[in-house]
């Protein structure tokens, strides 16, 4: 058994560390943060408790799966309610609840697209067949080479599961009605590339989203952190917050102990690499013990950063749901000023979430708690004073469709963008979802989740395998623990 170092404390470290400790390691988790829990961390403020990264959940069965192997079940720690409608999405001329139901859906989709609801069945179970063999072959591989998935099933399933064509023109073959194709391509955002240059294996994600529905946990995202941190707890794990590693010392091809901000030393068997990737490779690890040259990671292809607002209303915005997402403005026009042009957007699209509308908790009485989020490029520089615009045509089309302007009503405000993702979580260029899941830069041409440099360095987390996600995160932390564990048994 290993003493085990786990730097970051997101759903990866932390369920690294879970599994790691169950199976009789010795566990110790280092956060820079003054609290736990990396982007799903949570503040209060006067009154309103926020969330400050995660606000979907979806795939219930992977947290469930992950409670059980700890003898438990997703209501020992939260009440978890399904979501109905979904989320709305605001087009040009109407206001669409996306139904929770699959036949709903489809009978919404028929009166938009005569035909469509057959095709949307027929869709859903590609999707769902993706799904299960994504979730229950690919997501659990280590991606230490192609010879991973040199099997012939899995190599005959590539093509079933169109790796080889993207997201977009597999929609698109199906559906015409622009209202359908955006409700059908919003999933793979979260993944951070357009629906284009996204491979047709994460239409994976259209089940996760119609047929497992949007999920939330009463008390907010951050009740899943008070869940892992329990059960980590309770299977022997140490933690130390307000710990940032600077460096390592070495013996040979191995860490020995991780040095923090203070000079301390953390002996240590093993290393996991649960922070940002590309910090730890360029500015932790000695150069010489580096997975990655500088040119290599300037190559990569990110995901957006965003910004984000946090906002406590002294009002309740009528008719607003859970989960908004305002496309009443031109996608293709958005996503090539974050991937191509790499400017400010023109004409932004961008989503909010009002969770008190589900959860009186989280906000006073008769209050309301909004998160809003505008995807933007990682090239960018922060600027008050563009943040400061987009915040005005953010309330300015919330007024619009809702009829309140909340700017007139604002009991707190926060900002977050780009200078602050690299601030609280040392984001390679403040980006918000690791890296873009296009087809060279998924599974085994993701960054390795074994050094090639040092025997005990292992990574974990949105930017090596399986990807960026809640959901993916934690089958990461399992993943790179069962590689521990099967070396230092």
């Amino acid at each position: 058994m290993a003493k085990t170092t786990i730097i970051g404390s997101g759903f990866s470290g932390l369920a690294a560390a879970a599994v790691l400790a169950q199976k009789g390691h010795k566990v110790e988790v280092l956060e820079k943060n003054s609290t736990i829990g990396g982007r799903a961390r949570q503040f209060v403020e006067q009154g309103f408790k926020f969330d400050m990264g995660p606000s979907w959940y979806w795939m219930p069965e992977v947290f469930e799966q992950f409670y059980q192997r700890f003898g438990y079940t997703t209501s020992d720690f939260y009440d978890l309610k399904r979501l109905s409608p979904s989320y709305t999405v605001i087009f040009n001329d109407s206001k669409v609840d996306v139904p929770a139901s699959v036949s709903e859906l489809a009978a919404l989709f028929e009166t938009w697209e005569p035909g469509s609801a057959h095709k949307l069945h027929q869709f859903l179970d590609e999707a769902a067949f993706k799904y299960d063999a994504g979730m229950n072959t690919y997501v659990w591989k280590p991606g230490k080479n192609l010879l991973e998935y040199a099997d012939m099933k899995v190599f005959k399933s590539m093509f079933k599961l169109q790796m080889f064509s993207s997201v977009s023109s597999q929609i698109r073959k199906l559906f015409k009605d622009p209202r359908i194709i955006q409700i059908l391509e919003f999933p793979v955002l979260f993944l951070g590339a357009k629906p284009a240059n996204t491979p047709a294996l994460y239409t994976l994600m259209n089940h996760a989203d119609i047929n497992l529905g949007t999920w939330y946990p009463i008390g907010g995202m951050n009740q899943i952190v008070k869940a892992f941190q329990s059960i980590c707890q309770e299977v022997g794990v140490s933690f130390k917050t307000n710990t940032t590693i600077k460096s390592f010392n070495y013996n040979n091809s191995k860490i020995t102990e991780a040095i923090d901000q203070n000079g301390n030393a953390h002996q240590t068997d093993v290393v996991i690499g649960a922070a940002d990737y590309h910090h730890i490779d360029q500015h932790i690890l000695a150069p010489k013990f580096a997975q990655y040259s500088s040119k290599y990671w300037t190559s990569r292809k990110l995901a957006p950063s965003s910004l984000l607002f946090y906002i406590g209303l002294d009002t309740k915005i009528p008719d607003i749901h859970h989960h908004t997402l305002f496309f009443d403005a031109d996608f293709d026009v958005h996503a090539d000023e974050i991937y191509s042009q790499h400017t400010w957007p023109s004409d932004p699209l961008f989503y909010v979430c009002a969770p008190s509308v589900t959860d009186a908790s989280i906000a006073p009485s008769n209050c309301e708690n909004i998160f809003i989020l505008m995807p933007i490029s990682t090239e960018l520089k922060d600027s008050k004073q563009q943040i400061a615009k987009y915040f005005k045509i953010i309330c300015d089309r919330i007024k619009k469709k809702f009829g309140v302007d909340i700017s007139k009503h604002i009991i707190y405000k926060r900002d977050f963008s780009i200078d602050d993702f690299k601030l609280e979580y040392n984001s390679y260029k403040g980006n918000a979802y690791g890296l873009a899941n296009t087809l060279d830069q998924t599974g085994p041409l993701k960054p390795k989740m074994v050094s090639s440099k040092l025997d005990n360095l292992f990574y974990t987390g949105q930017l090596t395998v399986p990807g960026p996600g809640v959901p993916p995160s934690i089958i990461s932390g399992q993943v790179a623990a069962k590689l521990i564990d099967d070396k230092y048994v």
